[in-house]
């Protein structure tokens, strides 16, 4: 999730565009609680649709105005009494003007104050509770491991500052040393370029880049050298009051930050509308397909001897690992052996039922559980293993941008042939043309053209 906390900050939006859509209905179920709303004329219930319409719509416009769907501003204040009733001002102010210039229907002005009341402190009690999910979301054993490049002073102010923002616990696990840089922090490790470029011991989710402003021309040499690094990158910029408004900029406590190396999984749209259709799609394909899975599973359990599933470590988001899940088509050997050997079209250790499996995809629908634990997606990067990400990593540069999304079943690169025991570097390129142009209408192509070409494909064995 990282830094952005993008997720959040949607759901606190949405929450407050649809308050008042919670709280007028009950209003006038408590104003109309003998039934009397049931006699209304149509004429009266498309006067109280419009009143309760341009309420929203105010009520939304007021609360975008004093920042209340501002998740920042849960850092630097506990309930925001003030801004939310300024909200409340100016929703009732352009409510009453709207109902003295429209007589024909009246509001009374109990159920006006009975609902002024219930918005503003239910608006009030939101923001103690987003602030409490919050906490508990970013408790000390869930806060965020951050690398800082740099171990200067203006390193060590912004790691300081880091620690010291409210909620969003941070970790510095460790700083990198910069070219002709005096290093002064002493209380974490400090690894130079080289050793970053060679992989680090520790795990990290997020970089920050500190600059002083007269090495900011350094920056772009600097990112080339984190190519190693699967985790978002940003840098800090101090850029005092200067207000900026670019879609890469965003700001996090006191610290401005730009993202460097973005990833379309910190934007809303693909946090819930990827994650939707993920969802949605797999257990409507695993409904589907449970009897035909029964049966491939009593199939391999009476083909050969072994499990019926074959699970394997992939590299998946920001280079973390988890465990893949194939219906086993191979016979049982080392599974050192299986970790490091690529699969070939004469491969002898597969068994007769696995390589039809295998020539048809159908050993891989287990992984729509994978994609239903989270660490998957439907589409995207196929996940490798981590010993050729290692490999892979020294000889394609950037190879670990391809970790900046969710791996998925199906990919672009695979949709173009590129599958298999094929090029690695032409497979990088589609992968990164997918990641630099991803949308959910690019998803829905993705999976046609593997229902029309993917699934049987010369090099899938």
């Amino acid at each position: 999730m990282g830094l952005r906390l993008n997720p959040h900050r949607f759901y606190l939006r949405v929450w407050f565009y649809i308050l008042p859509a919670l709280v007028f209905p009950m209003v006038f179920y408590l104003r109309f609680d003998d039934g009397a709303y049931w006699a209304w004329t149509e004429s009266e219930v498309r006067f109280y649709i419009v009143v309760f319409a341009f309420a929203c719509v105010v009520w939304a416009v007021a609360a975008e105005r004093n920042r209340l769907c501002q998740i920042e501003d849960l850092f630097r204040e506990y309930s925001g009494v003030y801004k939310c009733l300024a909200a409340c001002f100016v929703t009732y102010v352009a409510l009453t003007c709207l109902l003295f210039f429209y007589r024909e229907q009246s509001v009374s002005r109990m159920t006006l104050a009975v609902s002024a009341a219930l918005l503003y402190s239910s608006a009030v009690l939101s923001r103690v509770a987003f602030r409490f999910l919050l906490g508990r979301r970013f408790r000390p054993e869930r806060r965020l491991r951050v690398l800082i490049v740099g171990a200067d002073q203006h390193a060590a102010t912004i790691a300081k500052r880091l620690r010291n923002i409210p909620l969003a616990s941070c970790e510095i696990v460790a700083h990198v040393s910069l070219a002709k840089q005096k290093v002064v922090v002493e209380d974490v490790p400090t690894y130079t370029m080289e050793e970053v470029r060679k992989g680090l011991p520790v795990r990290i989710d997020d970089v920050i880049i500190a600059l002083p402003p007269e090495r900011l021309p350094e920056l772009s040499e600097i990112v080339r050298h984190l190519g190693t690094i699967a985790a978002p990158i940003r840098t800090v910029l101090d850029l005092g009051d200067v207000a900026v408004i670019r879609e890469r900029w965003f700001q996090f406590g006191d610290l401005q930050m730009l993202d460097v190396a973005a990833s379309p999984v910190e934007s809303p749209y693909y946090f819930v509308a990827k994650r939707a259709f993920d969802i949605s799609f797999s257990l409507l394909i695993v409904l589907l397909t449970s009897p035909l899975m029964l049966l491939i599973a009593l199939l391999v359990k009476l083909s050969s001897e072994g499990p019926v599933f074959f699970k394997q470590q992939r590299v998946g988001l920001n280079g973390k690992r988890f465990w893949m899940y194939k219906f086993r088509t191979m016979r049982i050997a080392d599974r050192a052996e299986s970790d490091v050997r690529w699969t070939t079209a004469e491969d002898k250790r597969r068994s007769r039922l696995g390589a039809f499996l295998r020539k048809t995809s159908l050993d891989e629908l287990p992984q729509f559980f994978n994609v239903l634990k989270g660490d998957m997606s439907v589409v995207g990067p196929r996940p490798e293993r981590p010993y050729f990400v290692n490999q892979f990593l020294q000889e394609i540069s950037h190879y670990n941008a391809r970790h900046r999304l969710k791996v998925g079943i199906t990919g672009w690169a695979q949709v173009h042939g590129w599958r298999g025991d094929t090029s690695i570097q032409k497979r990088f390129e589609f992968d990164l043309y997918y990641l630099q142009n991803w949308s959910l209408w690019l998803d829905l192509r993705i999976m046609w053209m593997t229902i029309w070409s993917g699934l049987f494909h010369r090099n899938a064995y």
